[in-house]
Order: C-alpha cells, then sequence, then structure tokens
C-alpha cells in the first residue's frame, strides 16, 4: 500500500483490527481521505480500516483543518472523504464548498461521508446540503464504517439511523427552519460541549469525548454561560432543553 499524503504528519500505524473487515472485502478497493483535526482519533480510523488488504481500505491522505484538506483532496482525488463537521477555517460544510467541482466531476466524482462526534439536526442536515452523501457518528464500529465507505463510493446515501430522520424532516419541508439568534453567537466547538453538558455529560467525560483539556471545556462551558447570559449549567440545561438541543 502506497504512504497515504498527510498535510500535518506521518501516517498512521500499519497494523488494523481484522474485525473491521467485512466479508469480500479482498475484492474491493476504495481510495479514502480522512479528514479530523484530532491526530488521535485519525490514528485510529487508520488503525480500524486502513489495512488494504483486509478491508479494501486504502487510506491515501489526512488532513486536520479546512485548507490542508482542500489540497490534500485535490492532489490525491479519492472516492470516499471521511469529514468531519468541525474543523478549523470554516468547518467541514466549507470543505465541500471548496471541492464542489470534484463531487460534479461525472468521470470521477469524489463523494463525502461525514464522520463526527456530534449527531445535532442542524450539522447533519448542513453538510448533506453542502453535498455529503451521508452522516455516521463516531460510536459506528470499523466493520459498519467499512461497509458504509463502500455504500457511499457506489452513490448510495447512508446515515446512523437516529439521523435519517433529521434529513427527511428537512427536506420534506419548504419551510426555512427559524434563525435562533442565541444559538448563532455560539462556536460550533460551543454548541457541542452546550449538548453534552446539557445531557449530564461531567467535564472529564466532555474532555474524552471531544479529544480536549479539561481546562479547555471549561473555558468553552464558561463563553457559553456568558453568551447565553445564563448563571450556571442547570440554567443551561433548561435552556438547551426548552430548544430541543439534547
Amino acid at each position: 500500500m502506497s504512504e497515504p499524503t498527510e498535510a500535518n504528519g506521518t501516517a498512521g500505524p500499519e497494523e488494523a483490527a481484522e474485525a473491521a473487515a467485512p466479508a469480500g472485502a479482498g475484492r474491493r478497493h476504495v481510495r479514502v481521505v480522512l479528514v479530523d483535526d484530532h491526530r488521535m482519533f485519525r490514528t485510529g480510523v487508520q488503525a480500524e480500516i486502513g489495512q488494504t488488504e483486509q478491508t479494501g481500505v486504502e487510506v491515501v491522505g489526512e488532513a486536520a483543518d479546512v485548507d490542508q484538506a482542500v489540497t490534500v483532496i485535490t492532489a490525491t482525488r479519492p472516492e470516499v472523504v471521511l469529514l468531519d463537521v468541525h474543523l478549523p477555517g470554516g468547518g467541514g460544510v466549507e470543505v465541500l464548498r471548496r471541492c464542489a467541482a470534484l463531487m460534479g466531476d461525472t468521470d470521477q466524482p469524489v463523494r463525502f461521508l461525514a464522520l463526527s462526534v456530534s449527531d445535532a439536526a442542524e450539522d447533519v442536515i448542513g453538510v448533506i446540503r453542502g453535498g455529503a452523501r451521508g452522516y455516521v457518528t463516531k460510536t459506528i464500529t470499523g466493520t459498519d464504517l467499512v461497509d458504509s465507505i463502500f455504500r457511499v463510493q457506489e452513490g448510495d446515501a447512508v446515515f446512523s439511523p437516529r439521523l435519517a430522520g433529521f434529513v427527511l424532516d428537512a427536506f420534506a419541508s419548504t419551510d426555512a427552519p427559524p434563525v435562533d439568534e442565541d444559538l448563532d453567537r455560539l462556536t460550533q466547538r460551543e454548541r457541542e460541549v452546550l449538548r453534552l453538558i446539557a445531557r449530564g455529560y461531567a467535564y472529564k467525560e466532555i474532555a474524552k469525548q471531544l479529544f480536549i483539556s479539561v481546562k479547555t471545556v471549561e473555558s468553552h462551558v464558561s463563553a457559553v454561560l456568558r453568551k447565553l447570559q445564563l448563571s450556571n449549567r442547570h440554567e443551561l440545561t433548561r435552556w438547551a432543553t426548552a430548544r430541543r438541543l439534547v
């Protein structure tokens, strides 16, 4: 297997779990780029699905932000990009916007599968409207992720079960979603922290889930409380529940 082109570091480890190999994977092949701002997560995905002889997946590139992603995707022209929603430089939607011509190439289309910790409706709908072929969360197993990659390569739309309803509801309605000015004050990362706080996660659990430090979680919570003019996490939970963000 050729070494991946990576915009910010070395390639992931060679070992991979055989559990990620679906039956008959050796007869198919797909070239994939991993886009996620957490090196540890990219390394884990590479280890889980990137053993080409077992899975049929060849990881040809990695990137950690929007500019790197566009550069690597343009240079490698993969069949499928695993794309995180929240990235430095504008997020997954910005990557999709800048790669619109590649997605529209009738001879060699680049297809996108969102892979994110977020299961928020606005995140799902945003990347699907941007052109992604599917959206799965990071709780997915290696075997199911490999299967999802091949389905997207073949032109199917793939969603984690709970998320499909968001897309159906969004595209069944002709009305634009209402604008929430309070929510719009928050960054994408602050929204992630907000939802996890509202679901009762401790700071340490949020840090582990988002691959950030506890101190960073505390900073985000302070920013959310200040921007929403709330006093504590209990008020924050009520605020999020009232808006059905939990």
